[in-house]
């Protein structure tokens, strides 16, 4: 079993920057993968960006050159810078984390409120 905590949230005015962080705890042995996905209000959850244990990265274009993702200091943290935010990027933001290659190692934290005020 592995958990995540989500941390960083808040709210920042539009333009602002927050930085999340997502911490993994109990057998993190098990994930090699983490990502971050947001669901906003009556919106389905979207994919925002991953990163891989080789530090590839991928992002959902419309936070691509705003936001960074990244693995600071051991495998099982992550965090993502958040720049130029805007109203539109309110969100409840998950951490999750998975084994490349085995679906069945999957994992959810219970998410962070951002919210970008206009």
């Amino acid at each position: 079993q592995v958990q995540l905590t989500e941390s960083g949230g808040g709210l920042v005015q539009a333009g602002g920057s927050l930085r999340l962080s997502c911490a993994a705890t109990g057998n993190i042995y098990v994930i090699n993968a983490m990502a971050w996905y947001r669901q906003a209000p009556g919106k389905q959850r979207e994919l925002v960006a991953t990163i891989t244990h080789t530090g590839e990265t991928n992002y959902t274009d419309s936070v691509k050159g705003r936001f960074t993702i990244s693995r600071n200091g051991a495998k099982n943290t992550m965090a993502m810078q958040m720049s130029s935010l805007k109203p539109e990027d309110t969100a409840v933001y998950y951490c999750y984390a998975w084994r490349v290659g085995f679906k069945d190692y999957n994992y959810w934290g219970q998410g962070t409120q951002v919210t970008v005020s206009s």
